[in-house]
């Protein structure tokens, strides 16, 4: 079974960059990220057309997350829980039934957090994370096949960036962002990318200015975290770098993982 994750940057202006991937990456579950269109504009037709499912999370105009399945959704959650008057729309769980049991999949989309001496955006990334930290401890109590897959705009290591110094009074690079990361891992995630490459040079996003791209000037801020159930049926993981390429992109790219398990 193929999962993937992609900030698609806008589903409605990358539609068809992303029906071409569906039909040329086939993947079975997909993460959205950034769609940033609310649900009743989500083109739907299109994918189900590919033939899959859809649920959406959407906001107007930035953040909303998604989840594409083959498989149909036994139970769909949408937003973190931890916080009543959160209103951006950034992660979504979707639970879907297997021959080995319960597989749940979360399409989330964690806050930027820039610029770090506003009094608001990066508190407000440190207790999102927080709060991602508990509702995962929550989760793995259930002993089921978890991916939490997504953009975390969280650098993790000076190996998951082109030019570390660039990033040292950014956001995504602070030593309480890469601290989180590593707390929520520490729970008994596996990183999936890392699981099967410690090479440098991997990265899942390009940004737009100053020739990113062509001097692969890049960052790798897209994961998929594994329970220790997920992990144990960790086929592959693999960076579609390749996408970056086509006209008018998203500055990300798709991550995936093969899990060894079949539909139920």
């Amino acid at each position: 079974m193929k999962i993937a994750t992609w900030n698609i940057n806008g589903v409605r202006a990358r539609i068809g960059n992303l029906t071409h991937w569906l039909q040329e990456s086939a993947p079975d579950i997909v993460c959205l990220q950034e769609i940033k269109t609310v649900d009743e504009q989500f083109p739907k037709a299109e994918i189900e057309a590919l033939g899959y499912n859809v649920e959406t999370h959407g906001q107007k105009g930035f953040n909303g997350v998604a989840l594409l399945s083959r498989l149909p959704f036994d139970e769909v959650n949408r937003g973190l829980p931890g916080d009543d008057e959160d209103e951006q729309a950034r992660f979504m769980e979707g639970v879907f039934s297997t021959p080995k049991g319960a597989l749940r999949v979360v399409s989330l989309y964690l806050p930027n957090g820039n610029p770090i001496d506003d009094p608001v955006k990066f508190p407000y990334k440190l207790s999102w994370m927080e709060r991602l930290e508990r509702w995962a401890r929550q989760r793995l109590e259930l002993e089921e096949a978890l991916v939490l897959a997504g953009d975390y705009n969280v650098i993790p290591e000076p190996i998951d960036a082109k030019n570390p110094q660039a990033w040292v009074n950014d956001a995504l690079f602070q030593p309480q962002s890469r601290q989180a990361f590593r707390r929520l891992k520490n729970l008994g995630f596996t990183e999936a990318v890392r699981a099967v490459t410690d090479k440098p040079d991997i990265y899942t996003f390009w940004d737009y200015q100053g020739g990113a791209w062509q001097k692969n000037n890049g960052i790798r801020i897209d994961h998929l975290l594994l329970s220790p159930e997920a992990a144990d049926i960790l086929g592959s993981a693999s960076i579609e770098k390749h996408v970056r390429a086509w006209e008018k992109p998203s500055d990300h790219v798709p991550v995936a993982i093969d899990l060894k398990l079949e539909a139920a």
